[in-house]
């Protein structure tokens, strides 16, 4: 009875350790990291940066288009009261 209770009782522990071992050997599964991963990252980001740079510049020019035009040039120099 003692060699089947120590029996029960490595393969329990055998059993627990499995699967730490197998996450180690595994732990990029879902994450797989290459040599072009940082570049995605930059890329990325970059555009994050850049976007409100752009947007900005779209605004400006298109306000400065719009102020430009004859019609809304005389509706500026009118007071605001009137």
């Amino acid at each position: 009875m003692n060699s089947i209770w120590m029996r029960t009782v490595l393969i329990l522990m055998g059993l627990v350790v499995a699967p730490m071992a197998r996450a180690a050997v595994d732990s990029y599964r879902f994450a797989h990291v290459t040599i072009s991963t940082p570049w995605y990252i930059f890329i990325f980001l970059l555009m994050g940066i850049f976007a409100p740079f752009v947007l900005m510049a779209v605004l400006a020019w298109r306000n400065a288009m719009r102020k430009a035009t004859p019609d809304n040039a005389e509706e500026g120099r009118k007071p605001s009261h009137q």
